[in-house]
């Protein structure tokens, strides 16, 4: 019988368990919060690069893992090939100074043949062929080492530096390569092919990096003091070898998937090249978008959200237009990678629910955006058929994207398949003023960049990692163990203590301030900054009274009111993690944060804005534990443990085994798994108070809010601007809300009666509210009005959209041979993308005319007063697409 993908997930990593190898569990999706370089995990040894770099110390010098790995660089590939891919599961071993090539080789070719029970007449190997650039030759060692397992040296092949040296930038480490092939027969190609070439003959199944050099500068190769292996092999692909199919969609992860989409189209596998392609890219994206959102990452218009929302939309398309499924058939893609990947991942099964809500409704979003623009885009592309035109033009494109919704990539997408192509210089033209590349936490500039290599070196040649001692003291006795002056003109210090008690900045809190005194006073420096190296750290001090020395004994002191606000801030925020959850649901989790002692900031995966309601009941609620005198606790325990007691932790992060639990109370509604610094106790905090609810992000929230001194200071101000507005009044302080009442209601009286006289008769409000149509949860009114022209017709709109709440108004009048037409749009549908300008730039095309405002309000002409009703209509239009994308 054939090894199913669990089997061949367990025989390897099995086999290097027996060989010394500790297993890890597979990493998140999104890299570590230190590591910038990119969105997702894309290599099985993306984890252990700070392992490799030397920045942390891996938890055993032998490590094993099945590592879940997402790529988009081929994803128009997906669905056309046999072999490509966005989600796979990567198969390593690794060594960290331990053993190096003949082991390595060894352990590949015994578990090759007896663990997959490969053919060994079958297998090929490639070597590094040596570099004239490099100035080296072939990698003879491999070659012997090769041989010396019984490898027949004509089935050894030579390879150049492009097809066998990794190197993970210019400069840096790096290694020859050595790749396992096998050979599926002569019938595939032709007696000359070779591995490496371009042929289906020969197909790579396990690729071995051995590092042993350091290339700086380039092309200038210095051994390294110690060496390591870095091996990947395919799961996907060795399954699709050892269940004797033709491509991975045919092996036992996609079968079920691809069957489950010939259930629900109708369609069979195998019938047509549409359908194939159809029903690869769900099975794929079905499973990638699962994982990803399993891992944390929720749709929204930016960094790793854009990326899901493509491969989820692009799922979507294929699953309507080409196959026909009905709506919700995402869900049923999501159940079944449940039902076949869920006892090896367990988040599958943990954040079902949340998965299943942010697959329904980008289905549900992004269904009524596709009715729309793919009718539109269907009439482009006949045109520009008829026409004999080459594609379609840059501002078609544009109004597809910025009207409608429809993203580009698709309508390239969908173009290309016509034959046709899009004006892409001049779309990104059009759309340079609007594009906003927003990613947290990324772009460093050059000098902290500069700052931190310079830390970096000096951490490096210290020969020792600081001990933080920041838990149990924030003034302690210790020595300078190393220092430097930081480059530039700024006269800052670099300074590396032996015992530290400042915290580096991470896991979103700032770092410590404070001082170094020299033991006996004559030298003393402020701490501007901590800059955190793996597990590690370097002061950044300002001298401000003489000189410190390398090895003088210190007096390190953190500044403690700063420190105690940060503090207070830092619990609050898991408490508001903890209120948000039990009041929204468990799809909320942790988006980003800041705290510090002046605010804290925390970001949030949700959908919509908070209510009132539940912004005074999430407020309340942690109101409530503050008073209770809660005790915080910080507990060190393992990983698996911690997990088993419902710890939450930040999404990719990476932790070791051994863990640092935050609990609060007996840890029933607060554990969370945390580095950073807390109160003891929730009375410590005295108060919390929330100072703003925004969007982030699209289907990401912010809450900012004040806790402590700084809350009950805001709270002494509302309460003077209170009895202020009181005096103003001639009330108490109690009766402000009933004579502000009593005031607006005058108001209006007296707006009424001023309209009332204005025109030529008086203009019925409630008429038109009552037109209102509910579109996307808002109000949305769009109406021709008489009596009225020019501001008299924007004030209207605004009184309007100021009665209706979260309302977009759009209001046309004629008079004489013109056109006023206007806009008003609450902040709220701002966020959604619903922007007045905008709106009345389309209405106002009709009608032969144009203008232009705020986001908020605009106001347009034209003359065609013919085609009023029509722009009116064109503007709701534009109203209803915004809020549908």
């Amino acid at each position: 019988m054939a090894m199913t993908s669990d089997q061949i997930r367990d025989t390897y990593t099995s086999f290097f368990e027996q060989h010394g190898h500790r297993r890890l569990p597979s990493f998140s999706l999104i890299p570590a919060a230190l590591d910038p370089s990119a969105l997702f995990t894309i290599a099985g040894m993306h984890p252990m690069k700070p392992y490799f770099a030397g920045d942390e110390t891996p938890p055993h010098t032998r490590l094993t893992t099945c590592q879940t790995v997402f790529r988009t660089g081929d994803i128009e590939n997906i669905g056309m090939t046999a072999r490509h891919l966005t989600f796979f599961e990567m198969l390593g071993n690794f060594s960290f100074g331990d053993y190096f090539k003949r082991e390595a080789i060894r352990y590949a070719w015994d578990l090759s043949r007896e663990g997959f029970g490969l053919n060994e007449a079958d297998i090929w190997v490639t070597v590094f062929g040596g570099d004239d650039e490099l100035g080296i030759g072939p990698d003879q060692e491999a070659i012997d080492l090769w041989l010396d397992v019984g490898v027949p040296r004509d089935r050894i092949v030579e390879c150049p530096r492009s097809e066998n040296f990794w190197q993970a930038g210019p400069l840096g480490p790096c290694g020859p390569c050595s790749e396992l092939y096998l050979d599926l027969g002569v019938d595939r190609g032709s007696p000359d092919d070779l591995p490496g070439g371009e042929n289906e003959r020969f197909l790579e199944f396990w690729n071995l990096v051995f590092m042993q050099f350091d290339q700086n500068p380039l092309n200038t190769l210095t051994p390294l003091p110690a060496k390591n292996i870095d091996t990947g092999l395919g799961l996907n692909r060795m399954a699709a070898i050892l269940q004797g199919k033709e491509t991975v969609f045919e092996t036992d992860q996609f079968a079920p998937l691809i069957e489950l989409g010939e259930r629900l189209s109708g369609r069979k596998y195998g019938s047509d090249f549409a359908t194939d392609r159809a029903l690869r890219i769900l099975a794929d994206h079905g499973r990638s978008m699962t994982f990803l959102i399993a891992d944390g990452v929720v749709p929204s218009n930016e960094a790793r959200g854009y990326v899901l929302r493509r491969i989820m939309r692009r799922a979507i398309l294929q699953g309507r237009q080409t196959l026909g499924l009905d709506p919700g058939f995402l869900l049923r893609y999501q159940d079944l990678v449940g039902e076949i990947m869920g006892h090896e991942y367990g988040q599958l099964v943990t954040q079902r629910d949340s998965i299943r809500k942010w697959l329904a409704s980008e289905e549900e979003s992004f269904g009524r955006t596709l009715d729309e623009g793919s009718k539109l885009l269907d009439a482009l592309i006949d045109g520009a058929k008829q026409s004999g035109a080459e594609g379609i033009a840059a501002a078609d494109a544009f109004l597809l994207h910025d009207t409608h919704g429809f993203p580009f990539d698709l309508t390239l997408e969908l173009v290309t398949e016509h034959g046709l192509g899009v004006d892409e210089e001049g779309f990104e033209s059009l759309m340079q003023n609007q594009r906003t590349q927003s990613r947290e936490g990324g772009g460093r500039t050059l000098s902290n960049a500069e700052l931190r290599e310079q830390a970096q070196t000096l951490a490096g040649g210290s020969g020792f990692k600081t001990e933080f001692k920041g838990y149990e003291a924030i003034a302690l006795e210790t020595t300078v163990g190393a220092l430097t002056r930081e480059a530039g003109e700024n006269g800052r210090l670099l300074v590396k203590l032996v015992e530290s008690p400042f915290y580096a900045t991470g896991g979103g809190q700032v770092a410590d301030g404070g001082l170094i005194e020299c033991e006996h006073g004559d030298c003393l420096a402020r701490v501007k900054d901590v800059l955190r190296l793996g597990d590690d750290q370097v002061l950044a001090v300002v001298p401000e009274r003489g000189e410190l020395h390398d090895g003088e004994r210190v007096w390190a002191r953190v500044d403690p009111v700063s420190r105690h606000a940060t503090q207070c801030n830092h619990t609050a925020t898991h408490l508001l993690h903890a209120a948000l959850r039990a009041r929204l649901g468990t799809h909320v989790r942790q988006a980003g944060s800041y705290v510090g002692p002046d605010k804290l900031r925390f970001d949030f995966t949700h959908g919509a804005a908070l209510s009132p309601e539940e912004l005074a009941d999430v407020e309340n609620a942690i109101n409530s534990w503050i008073l209770e005198a809660q005790p915080v606790r910080a507990l060190t325990t393992t990983l698996d443990e911690a997990k088993s007691l419902g710890a939450m932790a930040l999404f990719g992060e990476k932790y070791g085994d051994i863990v640092r639990m935050v609990e609060v109370g007996d840890g029933s509604f607060s554990r969370e798994l945390c580095g950073g610094t807390h109160v003891r106790s929730t009375a410590e905090i005295g108060l919390f108070k929330l100072s703003s609810e925004t969007s982030s992000a699209a289907n990401v929230r912010r809450i900012e809010a004040i806790t402590g001194p700084a809350a009950v200071a805001l709270m002494r101000e509302h309460d003077r601007e209170l009895d202020a507005a009181a005096h103003s009044l001639r009330v108490t302080p109690s009766g402000v809300p009933e004579a502000v009442l009593q005031l607006r209601a005058r108001v209006k009286e007296l707006e009424k009666a001023i309209e009332s006289g204005a025109g030529a008769g008086a203009i019925d409000e409630d008429a038109i509210a009552a037109q209102a149509q509910q579109i996307g949860g808002a109000s949305v009114v769009a109406a021709i009005v008489e009596g009225v022209a020019g501001q008299g017709l924007l004030d209207l709109a605004d009184r309007l959209k100021a009665r209706l709440g979260d309302a977009a108004v759009v209001l046309g009048a004629a008079s004489d041979d013109k056109v006023d037409l206007v806009a008003a749009v609450a902040p709220a549908l701002v966020e959604r993308g619903v922007k007045a300008g905008a709106v009345v730039k389309i209405a106002a095309a009709v009608v032969g005319g144009g203008g232009g405002g705020r986001d908020t309000a605009a106001r347009a002409g034209g003359k065609d007063v013919a085609k009023l009703p029509d722009a009116v209509e064109a503007g709701r239009a534009a109203v209803e697409a915004a809020l549908a994308g």
